[in-house]
């Protein structure tokens, strides 16, 4: 579904990633680890097309994304959901707006988004706080709201940045379980994380590949989970 060959990055003449080999199939999970500015979160941006490889290829669903137009990449886009750890939303705008937004933005009629929303909320735990508006939820809350608004495009590929970073362990072991649970539904995840434990505690509940981000490129981070 999106495979790097030998992709890097450079930023002001420095490279950030290079000869990137990384290939995520249909269904698979995988923890991408590696120490602060390793360069994780520009690996998610490549995967998602908001940076572009200085080097290299990828392809996403088959396509190089030199080739790409910007109607190709915005439909593109709409097969990836991505949940930042620093979850941006409008704080003026109520939860159920928030987390519809990638349809109004892609011109879908909301309509048809609604109980697919609903459900959704449902799924986080988060119907009672559906009018709330941003500043009024908690850390966790917010996190699983910004999971609910990565995947009301129906994606079928789930990048986590971090997505635990500013939760606490228990609200993290249930993210990761709705990870878990989307993984089972057959949709290929894509985790980064620096938190050692809470790849230990996927190990009894799913098959999962554990990559680490070393001297600018991509090694095995020991054995399949």
């Amino acid at each position: 579904m999106i495979e790097l060959k030998r992709a890097g990055f450079s930023y002001g003449g420095g490279a950030i990633l290079a000869d990137v080999d990384l290939h995520l199939t249909k269904g698979s999970f995988h923890f991408l680890t590696g120490p602060s500015g390793s360069g994780k979160s520009t690996l998610m941006k490549l995967c998602y097309q908001a940076l572009f490889p200085s080097a290299g290829t990828i392809k996403v669903f088959g396509k190089d994304v030199r080739a790409m137009t910007h109607d190709d990449i915005a439909i593109i886009r709409r097969r990836i959901g991505v949940v930042h750890q620093d979850c941006q939303f409008l704080d003026h705008l109520s939860l159920a707006e928030n987390v519809l937004m990638p349809s109004q933005v892609s011109g879908r009629d909301l309509n048809d988004d609604l109980q697919n929303m609903n459900q959704l909320l449902n799924w986080v735990g988060l119907t009672k706080q559906i009018n709330a508006l941003p500043p009024q939820l908690s850390g966790g809350e917010r996190q699983r709201a910004a999971l609910a608004r990565a995947l009301i495009l129906s994606p079928d590929v789930i990048l986590a940045d971090e997505p635990t970073g500013n939760v606490d362990w228990e609200m993290g072991q249930k993210l990761l379980s709705l990870l878990i649970e989307l993984n089972k539904m057959g949709k290929t995840i894509l985790i980064a994380t620096h938190d050692m434990n809470l790849i230990r505690v996927a190990k009894p509940q799913v098959a999962a590949r554990v990559l680490r981000i070393q001297d600018k490129r991509i090694v095995s981070g020991g054995a399949d989970l």
